[in-house]
């Protein structure tokens, strides 16, 4: 059956979703997972979760999804190491060099390549298996057959968002908020930071769901208020086709949202998943539609809520 995986900002949030039913969990590391540093874990609490999972017979994974410059590498190595004294086995990477020298140094670690790959195809699969991966994100907008040739050709686990926001260009590839929030500095442990940047450990401000311009050739306003596409989704309706599929994890994203939201999300996806391998024969979506706008609806307005603050921070 497929694994059901979600995030964890914090311990609570961590306990909600394993409480609620995930069978795994991902927390971000300390300034190199792609979030504000509230939303991610320092080593002890990291330890503390993988703990809690180990109790509850779940699976903890560390997110390492930025991309290093040299110098950052024996940092990395230096955590890892530390982490993978104390029992954690389960990464989550987006450099393909890390991935290699972790599993140089581990073999019997689980490494996953983040969905800031950006793997599209069949042969993104089949490098990032060469570089140490068993298991890959597709990328948001991946069709279903492309999700069965990978799951046929390219011998990795399938991991699918089904629960997340699209991007305006592709997930890990935007460099629009660098633009607006330039800055760049290296802290005491050596570690870079570049606030625009969601890959070198910054975020991403959302500006591209602000109001745009439209402007033509010779500079003249032909629309104002021009919206880009940048949705939020919730796949539920496709959960029984990616059982069908054989992938390996759907994966619920959130760890900005609140522990409470994060709680009824994990719950939903538990009850809906059981009860279609239950009974796939039988199985309808009618009856969970009426509960799933319901969590919809709160998710966006807490969405909303982040997105107003990041694009005026943004603006600062």
């Amino acid at each position: 059956m497929a694994e059901l995986l979600a995030s964890g900002g914090s311990m609570e949030m961590v306990r909600a979703a394993f409480d609620n039913g995930a069978d795994a969990v991902y927390v971000g590391a300390t300034g190199w997972s792609r979030r504000r540093a509230q939303y991610e874990m320092d080593d002890a609490a990291i330890v503390e979760a993988a703990r809690y999972a180990r109790s509850a017979g779940k699976i903890l994974r560390v997110a390492f999804n930025t991309l290093p410059a040299s110098s950052e590498v024996p940092l990395f190595l230096a955590r890892t190491e530390a982490l993978y004294a104390a029992g954690v086995r389960d990464f989550i990477l987006t450099d393909p060099g890390l991935m290699m020298a972790l599993k140089n140094r581990h073999p019997d670690t689980i490494l996953h390549a983040s969905v800031g790959c950006t793997i599209i195809n069949v042969q993104d699969a089949l490098f990032y298996k060469e570089a140490g991966a068993s298991q890959v994100v597709a990328e948001c907008r991946m069709g279903k057959e492309t999700m069965r040739r990978i799951k046929a050709e390219a011998g990795v686990g399938l991991e699918i968002l089904v629960h997340a926001t699209t991007c305006y260009t592709l997930l890990g590839r935007c460099t629009m908020s660098s633009y607006t929030k330039h800055g760049h500095r290296v802290d005491a442990s050596g570690k870079d930071h570049f606030p625009g940047s969601p890959n070198r450990g910054g975020l991403c401000y959302r500006i591209c769901l602000s109001d745009w311009d439209q402007v033509g050739a010779s500079g003249e306003l032909e629309a104002s208020g021009v919206a880009l596409p940048n949705r939020a989704y919730f796949l539920a309706d496709d959960i029984p086709d990616l059982i069908d599929l054989g992938v390996d994890t759907i994966k619920i994203q959130g760890r900005e949202y609140s522990v409470p939201l994060v709680g009824r999300m994990v719950r939903f996806y538990r009850e809906l998943i059981d009860a279609c391998v239950h009974d796939r024969a039988g199985f309808r979506m009618d009856p969970w539609r009426e509960r799933m706008a319901r969590i919809v609806a709160d998710r966006d307005a807490e969405r909303r809520e982040k997105t107003t603050g990041l694009i005026s921070e943004s603006l600062g």
